[in-house]
Formats: structure tokens, C-alpha cells, sequence
């Protein structure tokens, strides 16, 4: 996939004031996907020029693209939209991505991967083995927005609609698809249908603003999150306080810095397992491209716990911690793997923090909930 964050975007709003001047936001694959496929499901429908098309994010706003390359003939139209990514440095800036729309003798709502798109060829994605690689929420922005042109225009048969990306699949010579096991093509990727700046500066110190308005407040405590997913659970299954959360992105280690030398006595991070298990390595930037030692933990903790080397290999060949996880479920040792790895997770914090403040950390799967949690 292109972007390897827990989940992207940081909290830009009301802080941007401490930058020079506020990040352009840019628009995400998926929504990208949704807009091209609205777009050629009216020009099937109407048999008119769709010169531009207005979508809906999954927090209800409301987004305009320009359509291009426009084409309806022999049974079928075909629309793209440009991707536009801000200020966010990503390999896919200024892509095409197609929609071809067709009517079908199927009922219901047919999505599929074309040229450029790649197709998964392990298990523990969010996508099925041997299916094209578009995640779960852009599948469901695509289906909605197809949905929404047949009832503007009165049809209730069969669509058939195929996402592509000339391209792409050279462009995904540039990220780490292959190692995930998506080969021949980019991912349709997005959870929010907006993709917040990650300028790595500029990031920092958005987060060093968010943390002095709370230490003006009178704040001795602090929630931080890498992204949306640690908020998302920390809300539905721990009921903390959001609002009064700070996302720190993959930036754990300047955070906890910053925080040390501002006053505040208790830090709680909450975060999904498969950025903060990088921090039983002692890595407190948990961005891919710094490091990705993820397997290589859980694998020397499995050992520490009994697993032997057929195991051991089948970790280390895993793409997520989701899929590690389902190797040691069956053999019982899950608990006490991530045990383990909570204690090196504290040590470091610990490490870090010089005991500067009181770090109590929870790490979770949304399939398994919490894994670990301790204090540091």
C-alpha cells in the first residue's frame, strides 16, 4: 500500500496557527475511486457529459471533482478524476484513477480492480486473497456514490464497475505493495476520504502547539493516539474522553520529549498493535520507512514463549500483526507473547521518559481488543 501509517492525519485545525502558514489537505484513493465511478454511472444513466461530480466524505462533507476523460460507448462509461494529495508528500499525487461503469444482467452492485490496481496475494489484509486491493471503506464510498447516480436516475438493475489507475502498476514499484503482498498494481486505500499533510516539521510542531494549549489549560494529564483508529477504540471500548486526546501521528518519541519538559505528570497512549509493538524495539518513529521490525518482535517474543521454528518462520513470513496473531491464538501463548512485549514496550517508554512523567499505554487490535497494557 502506499502510506504505512496506523492510520494517517493529524489534528491541523485550530493549531495550524504555529505554522507559517496551514497544510493544503488532498483527497485519498478511495475517494478518489467513489468520485470517478458516480461520475460514470450518470454519464451511463443520462447519456450526458458529467463535467464534474460532488461526493460525500464519511463525516458528511461534501467534495467536488472535475471529471476527465470521458467516455461512453458500446454499453458502458467511463470517467477519471485526479488525485490531489496536498501537501502530503505521496507517491500517487496527480494519478488518474478510472471508473468503467456497465449495466449488468446480475443484480446489485459489481466492484472490481482493472488495470493498475493490485491484487492481494497473502492473508492478513483487510482484503481477501486473490481479490483486488481496495480496503474495505473505499469499497463502501464506491458502492454508495453508484448507488446514489441509479437512484437520482431512476434505474434498480445490475452496475458493474471496474477501478483502475493507468500506471499504476510501476508506481507501485515505488512503495512497499510487493512486501505486503500486493502485486501488479496500488492499493484504493482511505478511511476518511481526506488525507491530512504529513509534512514530518510541521507535524512536530502542530503536535507541540496541541500539547501547550492543553498544558494552558490547566491539564497535568494527556491521551495521546497515533490516529484515528487508537481514538476510534479508545471512544467505543476504553470511554476516554477524545476530545482531550492529542494525535501524535508516528511521532512517539518527540511527543513523550515534549511532554516531559511541560509540566504534565500522567501521559496514557493508546494505540493499535501494529505501531506500538514497534516500541518493544526500542523505535519511538513508528513510520515504515524508518523502521518495520514488527514480525521480528513478535517472533522473538513467541520463541521467548515456546514457539518453536516452523512458528517462528510462519510470523516472520505474516504482513500484519493481525495475521501473527492468528498463528498464536491456536497454540495459547498469545497472552503471554504480548505480555512480553507490553514489559519491553514499558522498558523503552521508560527509557525514554527518564520517569519524567507517568506513561500507562494500551495496545489493541479492533478483531482482538486490547492485547497489552501497563505503566512506565
Amino acid at each position: 500500500m502506499q502510506s504505512f501509517k496506523d492510520d494517517p492525519g493529524l489534528s491541523t485545525g485550530a493549531f495550524k496557527g504555529a505554522l507559517e502558514g496551514p497544510l493544503r489537505t488532498g483527497v485519498t484513493t478511495g475517494l478518489c475511486a467513489a468520485a470517478a465511478a458516480k461520475a460514470a454511472t450518470i454519464a451511463l444513466l443520462a447519456s450526458v457529459p458529467v463535467p464534474s461530480v460532488e461526493v460525500t466524505t464519511r463525516d458528511g462533507a461534501k467534495h467536488k471533482f472535475d471529471v476527465t476523460d470521458s467516455v461512453r460507448e458500446n454499453g458502458y462509461a467511463r470517467c477519471a478524476v485526479k488525485k490531489d494529495a496536498g501537501d502530503d508528500p505521496d507517491v500517487t499525487n496527480g494519478i488518474k484513477i478510472h471508473a468503467a461503469v456497465s449495466k449488468s444482467e446480475t443484480q446489485g452492485i459489481e466492484i472490481e480492480g482493472g488495470e493498475g490496481v493490485g491484487r492481494v496475494t497473502k492473508p492478513g489484509l483487510k482484503v481477501a486473497v486473490g481479490s483486488a486491493a481496495i480496503n474495505p471503506v473505499p469499497m463502501e464510498m464506491i458502492r454508495a456514490e453508484i448507488e446514489q447516480g441509479c437512484r437520482q436516475y431512476g434505474y434498480a438493475g445490475g452496475i458493474k464497475a471496474v477501478i483502475s489507475i493507468p500506471g499504476g502498476a510501476d508506481i507501485a514499484k515505488r512503495t512497499m505493495n510487493k512486501r505486503l503482498g500486493i502485486v501488479g498494481g496500488l492499493s484504493i486505500l482511505g478511511t476518511s476520504g481526506i488525507v491530512e499533510p504529513m509534512s514530518e516539521r510541521a507535524i512536530v510542531e502542530t503536535i507541540k502547539a496541541e500539547i501547550d494549549v492543553w498544558v494552558a489549560s490547566g491539564s497535568e494529564s494527556l491521551v495521546i493516539t497515533p490516529g484515528n483508529y487508537g481514538r476510534d477504540f479508545a471512544k467505543a471500548a476504553l470511554a476516554v474522553d477524545i476530545e482531550k486526546a492529542v494525535k501524535c501521528s508516528n511521532f512517539i518519541g518527540e511527543t513523550l520529549d515534549y511532554i516531559c519538559g511541560k509540566g504534565i505528570t500522567q501521559v496514557r497512549l493508546i494505540g493499535h498493535a501494529g505501531k506500538l509493538v514497534k516500541l518493544a524495539g526500542g523505535v519511538m518513529n513508528t513510520h515504515s520507512s524508518i523502521a518495520d521490525c514488527r514480525m521480528e518482535i513478535i517472533a522473538a517474543h513467541a520463541a521467548l514463549a515456546g514457539a518453536g521454528r516452523e512458528v517462528i518462520e510462519r510470523i516472520m513470513q505474516s504482513v500484519t500483526t493481525e495475521a501473527a496473531i492468528e498463528i498464536l491464538l491456536p497454540l495459547g501463548i498469545n497472552a503471554p507473547v504480548w505480555q512480553s512485549i507490553g514489559e519491553k514496550i514499558g522498558f523503552h517508554i521508560k527509557e525514554r521518559t527518564k520517569g519524567k512523567v507517568l506513561v500507562t499505554y494500551t495496545v489493541f487490535t479492533q478483531d482482538h481488543g486490547v492485547l497489552t497494557h501497563g505503566s512506565a
